[in-house]
């Protein structure tokens, strides 16, 4: 069988079971991408979540020694919620990113992934293959971009002409020699929509981008928040969205081919204030089908408050009262005393009079007594 005939083979098998773009590209090293993880690491911009050493993330026989050929899929995503609830006073509700929606996206593109290397391995028993997806030691973006899957745009996200950057990658690494495909030109010109709109400035400049000062990243910590990112998080629960959702090509792209990728707007848009108080069962059982909720709850917790400080809701006061008292994470105590040093409320001097005497972690100590000059100088303004 012609390698060419075998990858028409393959393309017409991944639209079959609802892979929405698939491209090929070559095992290659990633010479150009090697030299910017060696500059992103001298800058201090890597996240810490990143697999592998530059070699390993670089150089595909490494992980596969025989390897001949990557294959690259691409699974578009919604962009939309159909008759989203509404966050009102009194029943705030936060948000959590796109890429959050529906089942864990990694599960998905497993799925996929699998199916087509049982395809490979019926014809040729003797393949190996290697998939990935996100977590892997391979840039998926690097694989979609060299396999022509879309462009790599100023937002770090791949564009694809189809599906804008709503889409989920993934990739399998195999022994079978395949055509490889051609990559499409870089289309964002002269456009700069992305790096003007970062919230935090974390798009240092068109394709580079800070992790640490990625809002997507800072959801995904499990300490507390630097004080001059809290206010940009909004209502953020995990994620961002910002870059993509002002990016021209975007615009009208809203797919909903893949019925386990549908968001259920209450997990979507979950109400702000019971998540506070979610045990660890309720937790996993509500969100633990959702990439989001692979840090655990305690960074959602954390998000939350900020969210409801972000609204200044005071139906929040109580909850933050008891947490502030009696949660015995300093995280969460020292994040809900900053949320009182925003709400205000005539309770909240109090209680956060009585948890500076018991206060024993520092930095919760710092946020206690931070607040409570804050809410001094607010009673002697008025």
């Amino acid at each position: 069988m012609a390698n060419a005939q075998l990858k028409e083979e393959i393309v017409a098998y991944s639209k079959h079971i609802g892979i929405d773009k698939i491209g090929f590209a070559s095992v290659d090293p990633f010479v150009a991408f090697r030299q910017r993880l060696i500059e992103q690491g001298k800058l201090g911009f890597e996240s810490g979540f990143e697999k592998g050493t530059v070699e390993e993330r670089t150089t595909p026989t490494l992980l596969l020694p025989e390897a001949k050929t990557i294959i690259s899929i691409a699974l578009a995503y919604p962009s939309r919620i159909k008759n989203p609830p509404r966050s009102i006073k009194g029943d705030r509700r936060g948000i959590f990113c796109r890429a959050s929606w529906g089942e864990d996206y990694h599960h998905i593109l497993r799925r996929k992934l699998e199916a087509i290397e049982k395809f490979i391995i019926n014809k040729f028993p003797e393949a190996k293959c290697v998939s990935m997806v996100d977590t892997g030691e391979l840039s998926d973006r690097a694989v979609a971009e060299r396999a022509g899957i879309g462009w790599s745009g100023k937002n770090c996200a791949i564009i694809t002409p189809e599906f804008g950057s709503y889409v989920y990658l993934g990739e399998m690494i195999t022994t079978i020699s395949l055509p490889a495909d051609t990559p499409i030109e870089d289309q964002c010109g002269t456009c700069n929509k992305c790096v003007e709109s970062c919230p935090t400035g974390a798009l240092i400049q068109g394709g580079q981008l800070d992790s640490n000062k990625c809002i997507a990243f800072l959801t995904q910590t499990k300490g507390f928040l630097a004080e001059k990112y809290r206010k940009k998080l909004g209502n953020r629960l995990y994620g961002c969205d910002t870059c993509q959702v002002v990016c021209p090509e975007n615009k009208g792209k809203d797919f909903h081919e893949h019925k386990e990728m549908e968001p259920d707007p209450n997990i979507a848009k979950p109400k702000l204030l019971p998540l506070l108080t979610i045990s660890n069962r309720e937790f996993k059982e509500k969100f633990g089908h959702v990439s989001g909720s692979w840090r655990g709850k305690k960074p959602i917790q954390r998000n939350a408050i900020i969210a409801l400080a972000h609204y200044k809701e005071e139906e929040a006061l109580p909850t933050l009262y008891d947490l502030v008292e009696n949660d015995p994470r300093p995280v969460i105590r020292g994040t809900a005393a900053w949320a009182l040093g925003e709400i205000g409320g005539k309770e909240s001097e109090d209680v956060l009079s009585h948890a500076k005497e018991k206060e024993q972690d520092e930095e919760a100590l710092k946020e206690i007594m931070s607040s409570l000059e804050r809410l001094a100088t607010v009673k002697k303004l008025s």
